[in-house]
């Protein structure tokens, strides 16, 4: 299983700061969020094992939230470190970015805000795997 880092140093390095592609530790909290819940759904497992709480601005991983707390709302910039995906993996990422890569770190807030995770969670728990699965179930096709 990967780690939420992993997966948001891969979020990062499809950004392009110079195109108006920006990332920001909130927009990045919400890409995880929603790779998390299309891999539970589309798998039926998890993506990576860290914790998404519903906090005030909606999901967040704790431990990629700490990563990048000191650059506040600031563009965040990829690591060095490569990391390698599967052709599932690399097409789940590219797949969530692309289709909510788009909107504003506020916009997804917003989005997320009203989405039965987030809602149905009380502030500062955690978004349940199951929760997560029953609401994106209802998002894919397959």
């Amino acid at each position: 299983m990967r780690s939420a880092n992993d997966i948001a140093n891969a979020f990062l390095m499809l950004s392009e700061p110079e195109a108006g592609d920006v990332v920001t530790n909130l927009k990045l909290q919400k890409l995880l969020y929603y790779a998390q819940g299309f891999h539970l759904a589309l798998y039926g497992r998890p993506f990576f094992a860290d914790e998404i709480l519903a906090w005030e601005h909606g999901p967040v991983v704790r431990n990629v939230y700490n990563t990048y707390r000191d650059f506040g709302s600031n563009i965040l910039s990829p690591t060095e470190t490569i990391i390698e995906f599967d052709n599932d993996e690399k097409e789940l990422i590219k797949q969530v970015w692309n289709l909510f890569g788009q909107f504003s770190a506020w916009r997804l807030r917003d989005m997320t805000h009203s989405e039965e995770p987030w809602k149905n969670t009380p502030r500062n728990q955690e978004i349940t795997h199951e929760s997560l699965l029953n609401f994106f179930r209802t998002q894919v096709t397959q």
